[in-house]
């Protein structure tokens, strides 16, 4: 008896799901979200880091490749 009377009493999808929206939406507004000066600096701050992790990354490959290569060579 217990166990239909647990499986009657759970929320529905939509039930669950509108729940959801309804506790995001108040999250989001507790957010401190940046004013523009800082979004754009953030920004800047961020595509800076991925070209200098990407010019490091080829460097390092190109690097790798060069190294294989000569080991290759001096060995066959």
């Amino acid at each position: 008896m217990r166990i239909v009377a647990a499986v009657q009493s759970k929320p529905t999808v939509w039930a669950r799901f509108t729940k959801y929206l309804r506790e995001a939406r108040s999250e989001l507004r507790k957010v401190s979200w940046p004013n523009r000066k800082e979004l754009i600096t953030y920004t800047i701050v961020v595509v800076v880091t991925v070209v200098v992790v990407a010019i490091f990354s080829g460097l390092v490959d190109v690097l790798a490749t060069g190294a294989l290569n000569l080991l290759r060579r001096l060995g066959g």
